[in-house]
């Protein structure tokens, strides 16, 4: 089964290098990466880490998500997919992405749920009878920023409109946050579970304030997240790949069930009806008609048109 799903993901490699051609044509990704083991690495010892990397494109009107095998944690991954890029790029606060923050045609894009994190944390190790604190604060203030992007999707504001509700309302919440916590800094350890969180927030503030410059941009990276679950959960069942090809394989197929689940497409029906056409698919117009955004009810039959979502 494992030559089967190699053999399939060899025969799909035209349509993600045009699903991955669409991503850098858009204007907003997401990144993120998780764990992976492969056992027959060359030059490697079974037990280290490789790493299965998610580039998501942003752009509400084209989700697409490219899932990639790599050996390495290192930041010359996202370096090399991004060269040909220009546009906002989101991660978490993850060293690796610091190059970003000097790359001319980058503007990198921080994530907020990971700084509530870190203020949940002080508030976990302070157990069931603590006493409100300067933990409670930030996440007040970020409940509030959470609170007009609720108000935003309740509402259907466009772009443009959530731009200007963020100019108007999220902004000066965020001035008066950042005052707090350079207050916070100079009256907290910084080695505490607290100053570690004031300090991380202040760190990536010029990231954290940069979805505030377009109404398209989430308050944090959970899109990612939430993209590479599914792998994570997958990993839970087979534990790890026998191959860095068989990894390559992986990433190849979950990029396309992905990518139409993201379509609201039934991913298995849309995988048989691939399988079943990418034999006669000869030029570019042929293989363009199979991504997932192009499928419409003539092209899967109808015992196959269930909806994903």
């Amino acid at each position: 089964m494992c030559s089967w799903a190699m053999q399939a993901a060899i025969a799909c490699r035209p349509l993600l290098n045009l699903l991955q051609e669409e991503v850098l044509a858009g204007s907003y990704l997401n990144i993120d990466e998780t764990t992976l083991q492969v056992l027959q690495e060359p030059g490697r010892d079974p037990t280290s880490k490789s790493y299965m990397w998610i580039f998501r494109r942003g752009d509400p009107g084209r989700p697409i998500l490219i899932y990639q095998y790599h050996p390495t944690r290192s930041g010359d991954v996202a370096r090399s997919f991004l060269e040909d890029f220009t546009g906002f790029v989101q991660t978490d606060g993850y060293s690796g992405y610091d190059f970003l923050d000097h790359a001319d045609h980058i503007r990198h894009i921080g994530c907020w749920a990971h700084v509530r994190r870190k203020f949940m944390d002080v508030i976990n190790a302070q157990g069931k009878n603590r006493k409100t604190g300067a933990a409670d604060m930030a996440l007040s203030y970020i409940g509030k920023l959470y609170k007009l992007e609720k108000e935003a999707k309740a509402k259907s504001l466009s772009p443009t409109e959530v731009y200007r509700l963020r100019q108007t309302e999220a902004k000066p919440i965020l001035d008066d946050m950042h005052r707090w916590l350079t207050r916070k800094s100079v009256q907290t350890p910084p080695k505490g579970l607290l100053g570690k969180a004031v300090s991380y927030a202040l760190k990536q503030w010029d990231r954290l304030v940069g979805y505030l410059e377009d109404g398209r941009l989430a308050p944090d990276n959970n899109s990612a997240e939430n993209a590479i679950r599914p792998f994570v959960v997958g990993r839970k069942n087979w534990l790890f790949s026998g191959t860095p090809e068989g990894a390559e394989a992986s990433a190849l197929l979950y990029s396309l069930i992905e990518t139409a689940k993201a379509n609201r497409l039934e991913p298995y029906a849309y995988l048989r009806h691939i399988f079943e056409k990418l034999p006669a698919a000869s030029s570019l117009k042929d293989f363009e008609t199979l991504l997932p955004w192009n499928m419409t009810p003539k092209h899967i039959p109808c015992s196959q048109q269930i909806r994903w979502g």
